[in-house]
């Protein structure tokens, strides 16, 4: 154990341990659709759940494109399926055929930032043409923000959440750094009847730069909105002392398995620093036992 982790676990209890380890070994791993995704995935475990996001300068196409590779190396794919990036219901039925052709068992689905958007505005609206159509997955995951969203208003995202409940299996929430909010979401959530399981969206970890990095790549207009919706998290990411993920964790504590807030796991934000991202992962649950 670094000392860096034996100074922060010292006062930590085994049942919180346990419980970190728990959501810890219980993690998705997010990338995006670059030319270093598949070389990165490969420091996964064999077999991880894998989601790919969905880009509006590069398109479904690439989304799927990157999932087949990814399914083809044994990996449990989830791709984003962006509302905003399908033309028609007949795009839609091309990228549902093409899931079904890769045998992908999951997806996760999202309204998408595109400014163009054709049939579809908004998640729910794809949700309910994929039960009309049909689709294969067995799990379907949808976004939560425990923080609140810079251009929708609450009410809105609440009512969204409750409208696309009966289509999904699980949410996962924006990353966030504070505590509180995402126990204050959750028990907001779960009063109003919201009974899916949580994934919590943490940050992977690498360079403080990495940000700004990615940032360059995936393009200026996918950059902005990126910026835009995770103000805050850049502002930590990026700030003075560096960022471990654990301490989030480890200020929930309890929280992690108050079967009120239903925490099952983590997504992870990797940025495609897949390596990193799993180097810290396999030392803090080193650490924790």
């Amino acid at each position: 154990m670094t000392s860096a982790y034996a100074e922060r676990l010292n006062g930590v209890g085994p049942a919180t341990r346990s419980a970190i380890a728990e959501v810890l070994e219980n993690a998705r791993f997010e990338i995006i659709p670059l030319k270093n995704a598949v070389t990165q995935a490969a420091h996964l475990p064999s077999g991880s759940v894998i989601t790919v996001t969905a880009s509006p300068n590069k398109g479904m196409e690439a989304t799927m494109d990157l999932a087949a590779e990814l399914a083809e190396s044994g990996f449990e794919v989830t791709p984003h399926l962006s509302a905003r990036l399908h033309r028609d219901r007949a795009h839609l039925e091309e990228t549902l055929d093409r899931a079904a052709e890769l045998g992908l068992r999951r997806a996760f689905v999202v309204g998408g930032d595109h400014l163009h958007p054709g049939e579809f505005f908004d998640g729910i609206s794809l949700l309910r043409a994929m039960e009309e159509i049909g689709h294969p997955f067995e799990e379907v995951g949808i976004p939560a923000y425990p923080e609140g969203h810079p251009v929708i208003p609450d009410a809105k995202l609440e009512e969204a959440l409750s409208e696309k409940q009966p289509y999904a299996h699980h949410l996962a929430t924006q990353m966030c750094f504070d505590a509180q909010a995402i126990r204050s979401f959750l028990s907001g959530a779960r009063s109003r009847r919201i009974g899916l399981p949580a994934l919590l969206g943490v940050p992977g970890v690498g360079g403080r730069l990495k940000l700004l990095e990615i940032s360059a790549r995936i393009g200026v207009g996918d950059s902005v909105r990126f910026l835009t919706k995770n103000a805050r998290v850049v502002t930590r990411l990026l700030g003075p002392g560096g960022y471990d993920p654990g301490e989030l964790l480890e200020d929930l504590g309890d929280s992690l398995t108050d079967p009120l807030l239903g925490i099952e796991g983590l997504h992870i934000y990797t940025f495609n620093r897949c390596e990193a991202t799993e180097a810290w992962r396999q030392e803090y649950l080193e650490a924790l036992r």
